[in-house]
């Protein structure tokens, strides 16, 4: 053991006491290895695989069963010189930028603010990218947590937390627990291969801290083997995952309003209850308290318990989000998710025919203001008209009645 990287020394991974020869007690099959996990590098390929035939195969027919409607996208016309301002300076620009744009392009005001409303309308995704997205995570969250149930629910640790630590950490590994593990490993590794080409959303940056904190706690948790604990911490977590995307899976759709506002609700409320309540109460004070019934800290303690901080802060940040969302829900304001269905830098705007018949009625408007004012002065200017006539008429008759007298 002498060889290894000081990274794997002892202390960091072992209570005081324990040395990686004590380990070989356990059977080669039923103790973690740590390069098990370069299992997890496969899965994630697989799993990018798996999702590609996923959203190009199952979920455009499951869309048309919920009535997910492609937005028509009409696009901006080319040109050079509004696109270079647009990738390289701003895609809102400044009233200043407008007018200098006008004289750089020849275009009206009026023109330059549609075209950049059109440009940022190109790059929003469309609804059925979104469906697909949700779909996929909806059907590995419910797999996961099936899964996870089935190997869990007949275990001591899953009814006495106290049985996480008992002969920790001489306790066997289940195959079971294993491939838990690794599948759940291959998932948000998959999720980071992906990150570039996802929708970004407004928490984009914590959702990268979520997905990294993940690995390194299932990472660590697996090679320290506190696979009990780590078990108990992805079961927690998938359960309400489940409910928030099927909720957003409806909110796609056309005419589930009311089936998504109950998920919703439900959702805040798992939410709430599990990473708000049981997971501080339960999973925190289970390492941090309980756990030194069994032995004394060493750095691994320190490191898996600060990991689990990181997961509840970003736990209050999202229900922070959440509480803002049942604030509008309760007022009837609620119109979209502001946990991580709004674009991080696309703006909510009307969609592009919407946006055109606004255009268009704005131009019949000022058309029609135009016609009836011409059709007012050209009416002021009959109405002279006659008048002088009669007066000329009146005056003329009056000159010949005269002379007759």
């Amino acid at each position: 053991m002498e060889l290894l990287p000081d990274v794997w020394r002892q202390e960091y991974w072992l209570p005081p006491g324990v040395t990686w020869r004590d380990m070989e007690q356990l059977e080669e099959s039923d103790r973690p290895r740590p390069h098990d996990l370069l299992i997890a590098l496969p899965l994630a390929l697989g799993f990018v695989a798996l999702r590609y035939v996923f959203e190009r195969f199952f979920a455009p027919p499951m869309g048309r069963c919920l009535r997910v409607k492609k937005r028509l996208q009409v696009t901006a016309v080319p040109s050079p010189k509004l696109e270079k301002f647009y990738t390289q300076q701003s895609r809102q620009p400044t009233q200043s930028d407008v007018v200098s744009l006008m004289s750089l392009c020849g275009k009206t005001q009026r023109q330059i603010e549609r075209w950049f409303r059109l440009r940022r309308n190109q790059d929003r995704p469309c609804q059925t990218k979104k469906f697909g997205e949700a779909a996929w995570r909806f059907f590995f969250y419910l797999t996961a947590f099936m899964a996870g149930l089935a190997c869990l629910i007949d275990r001591p640790w899953f009814w006495d937390l106290r049985e996480c630590w008992r002969k920790y950490p001489f306790q066997p590994m289940e195959r079971a627990h294993h491939w838990y593990y690794m599948l759940e490993l291959g998932f948000y590794g998959s999720l980071l291969l992906r990150i570039s080409v996802d929708i970004k959303r407004k928490d984009f940056k914590e959702q990268v801290i979520h997905h990294l904190a993940t690995i390194f706690l299932l990472s660590f948790s697996y090679c320290a083997n506190y696979i009990r604990i780590g078990t108990l911490v992805m079961l927690l977590h998938d359960s309400s995952d489940i409910l928030l995307e099927s909720a957003k899976m409806f909110n796609y759709g056309t005419g589930w309003r009311k089936t998504c506002d109950t998920l919703f609700v439900v959702f805040a409320v798992a939410f709430l209850v599990t990473r708000l309540v049981i997971f501080p109460s339960k999973i925190i004070h289970t390492t941090l308290v309980l756990s030194m019934e069994a032995f004394e800290p060493f750095f691994g303690y320190y490191f898996f318990n600060v990991l689990l901080m990181v997961l509840q802060v970003l736990h209050i940040f999202w229900a922070g989000l959440i509480l803002r969302m049942v604030y509008k829900f309760l007022k009837g304001k609620l119109e979209k998710d502001e946990r991580s269905d709004e674009e991080s830098e696309v703006e909510e705007e009307d969609d592009d025919k919407g946006g055109k018949e606004n255009m268009d009625q704005g131009e019949d408007y000022c058309w029609n203001k135009s016609k009836n004012t011409i059709n007012s002065q050209l009416s002021m200017l009959t109405n002279n008209c006659v008048l002088n006539n009669l007066t000329n008429h009146r005056a003329s008759v009056a000159d010949r009645m005269r002379k007759a007298q």
